[in-house]
């Protein structure tokens, strides 16, 4: 995932920032609380293919500082 992509990318639900998942390859928004997969290298912005985070996915974004 190309880090000057993942900046300009932002979550159609809250327009938030989001977090890149590398293990998982997921895009992660802390504000609506979803992760959007990546799919062959492309991010998938739908909140309908969107999944939502577990509350231990939650306290662990808490703690990300980015």
């Amino acid at each position: 995932m190309e880090k000057r992509l993942l900046d300009i990318l932002i979550c159609p639900v809250t327009k938030g920032p989001l977090i890149y998942d590398k293990d998982n390859h997921e895009l992660l928004c802390k504000s609506s609380r979803l992760a959007y997969p990546i799919r062959d290298g492309i991010p998938v912005m739908l909140s309908d293919e969107a999944r939502s985070l577990t509350l231990e996915e939650v306290e662990q974004l808490k703690s990300h500082h980015g």
